[in-house]
């Protein structure tokens, strides 16, 4: 079992920049993926950023360039250094980690609001 919890999140203008964290707990050996997810109200889930064991990321189009996600040492501590924020970009956002052993698994956190202001 794995254990998420986000903070970071709050209100900024359009332009300015957040940085959320995510800190996973339980087993954690067990995670071969980390990432952030969002959704916005009437729309679906998706993807953001992800980072691997062993550093590859992947970032969706609307965000690359803007937003970067990265681990610490022990890879227990997932983070998204978001700049130049876009209205666009308001959303629930949830930090996501994956494991692949056996049947592909997913954890979750209970997210935090990221609200940009135009």
């Amino acid at each position: 079992q794995v254990h998420l919890v986000e903070s970071g999140g709050g209100l900024v203008q359009a332009g300015g920049s957040l940085r959320l964290s995510c800190a996973a707990s339980g087993s954690i050996f067990s995670i071969n993926t980390m990432g952030w997810y969002r959704q916005a109200p009437g729309k679906q889930r998706e993807l953001v950023a992800a980072i691997t064991t062993y550093g590859t990321t992947n970032y969706a189009d609307s965000v690359k360039g803007r937003f970067t996600i990265s681990r610490d040492n022990a890879g227990n501590t997932v983070f998204l250094q978001m700049n130049s924020l876009k209205p666009e970009d308001t959303a629930d956002y949830y930090c996501n980690a994956r494991s692949y052993y056996g049947v592909r698994t997913d954890y979750w956190g209970k997210g935090t609001l990221v609200t940009v202001s135009s």
